[in-house]
């Protein structure tokens, strides 16, 4: 058939009546379809062809099916090409490897996995169901024995979870044979990441649990991660007795799986795993059951944490001392900026030097400026719990003694930020000093402030505290407290901390009861301070509940209060978050062309990033439009939408969006451009993003502008504690290496966004840091001398350059020339001094003999070709990126119980005869932390005279 120009001849014999000549037409053109499709598609001959698929007489009917799909599968009509793909029975062969095939295979799936999803969207809501076409659901089975019989399990995963066929999730585990642990944890991750709906995740996990609990061998770590999601403590109580009774291997798993614990799991859910344990002992080793038991209090992992933070303390001191100088103080905002970043530069790492060298410039901070002082401290010594009392002792109240109430309940709120989800023991102090408050004497301070003002000032900052240190405690007594303040002290300042508080003790319970009481207060209350504080706590409530807070938010978001309407978004943005729904997407989008109130808009907007930060990569793409929006609000909202989802990430997309907004024309969308750029570069080096260099210079150009509003600079204050938070050992991570949600990181930045009209939320934000570290630690836990190996070059993952100081210029004293003409009038004139007649002696005139200046030789020392890895000592720093090239096959002594993951990492020593080297606890005491490197020796005994 060579020179082939025209199908004609073949759509001829479709009209002959002979059935055989008709077949044969057909076979022929669907060989040539791909090259003469367009005429084939002719009306009357696609018509001849459909009527020959469906006429009953005719035996091929399947073959003109076929033919049919192709035409129009070349006309871009998918929906209609995959009905005559179905009508081709066994002709439509899954197994052919053409565009056309593999299209309409996708199609196929997509359409049905829009079927299920609608189904059993109905038997949940008692609707009636749909029934699936046969020969559609005949192409699904195909699809999943071919990849079977491919072995291509991963692929059977993902087709059997988006068309929720759980039945064939089964199969495929069945069928997996010696991949099972590589597809059980395949689809964790996937599960995790990408199924939206919570229920349907929940079956999900169900099954990978009995699949885990089948295996010979089973993979108690990933057991244990479902579990958490599926709130089952019980299950893990079981497993823990049983590895922690079993043989050293499986306690040493124990002991990691219960710091995975700590670190992934809410206060209340490690709680009731502890409190299952105090109910069991073991004949045979109670010893390592007590210190699972510990572990699973916190205790260990905090100093641990503590430890690393201090010991690898990188602040450049020099940046600090060079912002505090780039202004007058006299501009409260920027002093009180300085000393949030001060706050976050030292975060976790007990260093409170500068702020003792600088007492007198800190003196001048007033108000609410003192409140966060004061509270700022809890920042530095967070995790610090058991010397938490002796730092701020000085400052918490006590009767008898009348102090600044600012300072009260700073130091309260700062108590707080210490024990941040860790604050079982803090929790009942701060619930008293609460109660104790109204026992303020009824006096004025300076004759400017009642006890009524006192009061709230004190309560303000108790609320807060508790709400921190008791978040996802579900306590009642303690919300009980809460609500009593709010609904019977006609308080703003209070009140609002109370509300937020409320919804910090009880995140995620989606409680009705709570709800309906706050729902009801929020529209009677005339405080705007309130009602935001009620719609944040409300939104914080339903933290992690994606479908089970839909009712809510269209409450919320059709109310006619925008301060509700905007407690509706960030409600979304938690009950959604890392979810990437395209419902809770599309509302966010809706509200945020479309509200008549900026504040709302712009909190859609932001929202964005926390629903989309498991896939960063899509937000810049979503919001390049919103980023150049004629509304500033608006603009302002997508610069924090990219660093919230792409915090840490360094993404090169985030980066190109926010280089202009850093020049924007109104100067808060300056503001949060800045603070969106340090959370994007947190942690990337100057290697990895050139451009991470170029924005710490910006940082200080800024800051020190003559022309820059005091709100530009006050956002590039914080970008520069975001960029060095820690002691630049902490990052921003919204999810654990383990697939987690990070609790404390994401309400940290929710709560940090309300600076927007509260400064002391600023605080909030170091809940989010998260330390980057790999801390190996023996049985006994404690740190052994051990190294490992970062398989990449040092520069790659390295801290920034210190700044260096300007040098002082010496300018030596020059000799003055003289004249000849000088020198011979200061002769005439001795002469006539000195009334002696002597003849005149000619004096040379000085000349300036010509000197060849000296030439140095600067000689060019070859750079050395940099290694392509390092040595890291324990506890080391690891980034999130620098974890896939870390390996643990240094020192052969120690063994990891498991690889792949950060924090505490419980080590197997293979030589346990053998004398371990025990590394020293750094952390000094209170009475010790403070540096007196600076002060001058003491005078030399001398006898006084006066």
């Amino acid at each position: 058939m060579a020179g082939l120009s025209s199908a004609s001849r073949f759509i001829a014999q479709l009209h002959d009546p002979e059935p055989a000549i008709q077949v044969h037409g057909l076979k022929k053109l669907v060989d040539f379809v791909d090259q003469f499709w367009p005429e084939i598609a002719e009306n009357d001959t696609i018509l001849l062809i459909e009527n020959l698929y469906e006429s009953d007489d005719f035996p091929h009917q399947n073959l003109a099916a076929l033919l049919a799909a192709k035409v129009f599968y070349h006309l871009g009509k998918y929906h209609t090409a995959m009905e005559f793909a179905l009508g081709a029975g066994e002709l439509f062969d899954i197994n052919e490897n053409s565009e056309f095939v593999q299209a309409l295979i996708v199609i196929c799936i997509d359409h049905y996995k829009d079927i299920q999803i609608s189904n059993n969207d109905n038997l949940e809501s008692g609707k009636e169901t749909v029934d699936i076409d046969p020969r559609l659901e005949s192409v699904v089975e195909r699809m999943f024995e071919k990849c079977l019989q491919d072995e291509e399990f991963k692929q059977g995963v993902g087709i059997a979870l988006e068309t929720r066929r759980m039945d064939k999730l089964e199969e495929v585990f069945a069928a997996a044979g010696d991949n099972i642990k590589e597809v059980l944890s395949y689809t964790y991750r996937v599960s995790m990441d990408l199924v939206a709906n919570r229920v349907y995740r929940r079956s999900v996990l169900d099954t990978l649990v009995n699949t885990y609990q089948t295996q010979e061998v089973r993979d108690y770590v990933n057991m244990v991660r479902c579990l958490v999601f599926l709130d089952d403590s019980s299950a893990i109580v079981r497993i823990l007795f049983d590895l922690v009774n079993s043989n050293q291997d499986d306690i040493y798993l124990g002991f990691q799986i219960a710091f995975e614990l700590v670190d992934n799991a809410t206060q209340q859910f490690v709680k009731q795993v502890r409190e299952g344990l105090d109910t069991i002992e073991s004949e045979n080793n109670q010893k390592d059951l007590d210190t699972l038991k510990e572990i699973l209090t916190g205790g260990p992992t905090i100093n641990f944490y503590l430890e690393f933070l201090y010991s690898k303390n990188h602040t450049d001191m020099g940046v600090l001392n060079k912002i505090k100088s780039l202004f007058e103080p006299k501009y409260s905002v920027l002093h009180t900026g300085t000393i949030i970043t001060n706050a976050f530069v030292h975060c976790g790492t007990t260093r409170d030097t500068f702020l003792q060298k600088n007492l007198e410039w800190l003196s001048r901070a007033l108000n609410w400026s003192k409140f966060t002082t004061t509270a700022a401290l809890g920042v530095i010594h967070k995790g610090h719990l058991k010397e938490a009392m002796n730092v701020l002792d000085p400052y918490l109240p006590k009767p008898g003694v009348t102090q600044s109430p600012y300072i009260e309940g700073g130091s309260l709120f700062g108590l707080g930020l210490i024990h941040a989800n860790h604050g079982e023991k803090i929790s009942s102090y701060l619930l008293q000093q609460l109660r104790n408050i109204d026992a303020i004497p009824n006096e004025q301070q300076d004759g400017i402030m009642d006890s009524e003002q006192r009061k709230e000032i004190v309560q303000h900052g108790a609320a807060l505290g508790l709400g921190v240190a008791a978040m996802a405690s579900h306590d009642d007594d303690t919300v009980k407290a809460l609500l009593s303040l709010l609904l019977h002290q006609d308080s703003a300042v209070a009140g609002e901390a109370a509300g937020v508080a409320i919804g910090l003790v009880k995140l995620g319970c989606g409680e009705n009861e709570s709800i309906e009481a706050m729902m009801n207060f929020a529209h009677t209350c005339q405080h705007e301070k309130i009602i935001r504080g009620l719609s944040l706590g409300l939104a914080l409530m339903m933290y992690n509940r994606e479908e089970e807070a839909d009712p809510l938010i269209d409450i919320m978001n059709a109310d006619a209060d925008p301060i509700i309407r905007y407690g509706a978004q960030f409600m979304i943005g938690l009950a959604y978050c890392g979810s990437a729904n395209n419902k809770a997407i599309s509302k966010l989008l809706h509200v945020a062309v479309s509200d008549v109130n900026d504040d709302v808009r712009r909190a859609a907007v932001i929202c964005l990033g926390f629903v989309l930060f498991r896939q960063p990569e899509q937000v810049p793409r979503m919001v390049s439009l919103l980023a150049v929006s004629y509304n500033p609000h608006v603009r302002y909202g997508a610069a924090m939408a990219l660093g919230i989802a792409c915090a840490g990430s360094g993404l090169p997309e985030a980066i190109e969006l926010l280089t202009p907004l850093l020049d924007d024309a109104v100067p808060f969308v300056k503001q949060g451009a800045f603070i969106a750029m340090a959370m994007v570069l947190i942690q990337v080096s100057e290697k990895e993003e050139p451009r991470a260099k170029e924005f710490r210079t910006k940082i200080l150009d800024t800051i020190g502008g003559k022309k820059q509003k005091i709100m530009s600079k006050f956002g590039a204050i914080l970008s520069h504690g975001i960029l060095d938070a820690g002691g630049q050992n902490v990052t921003i991570a919204l999810s654990s290496k383990a697939g987690h949600k990070n609790l404390s990181t994401i309400v940290g930045l929710t709560m940090f966004l309300q600076y927007w009209y509260w400064y002391p939320f600023t605080l909030f934000l170091s809940l989010s840091f998260t330390p980057t570290a790999i801390i190996a630690v023996n049985k006994n836990l404690q740190m052994p001398s051990y190294k490992m190996k970062s398989n990449a070059p040092k520069s790659l993952f390295s801290y920034p350059e210190k700044i260096k100081p300007p040098k002082e210029e010496v300018i030596e004293k020059v000799p003055t020339a003289t004249l000849s003409t000088t020198k011979k009038a200061k002769a005439r004139a001795a002469e006539k001094d000195n009334t002696m007649d002597v003849e005149e002696e000619e004096v040379p005139m000085d000349i300036e003999e010509e000197t060849v200046p000296e030439v140095e030789v600067v000689v060019e020392e070859e750079e050395k070709e940099e290694e392509p890895f390092e040595y890291l000592d324990n506890p080391a720093r690891v980034t999130r990126k620098q974890l896939d090239y870390i390996s643990f096959d240094v020192d052969p002594r120690y063994v990891p119980v498991t690889e792949g993951i950060n924090g505490v990492v419980i080590l197997k020593d293979t030589l346990p005869e053998q004398e371990e080297e025990i590394l020293d606890n750094t952390v000094p005491s209170r009475e010790v932390v403070e540096d007196y490197s600076d002060e001058p020796e003491p005078p030399e005994p001398f006898l006084f005279l006066g």
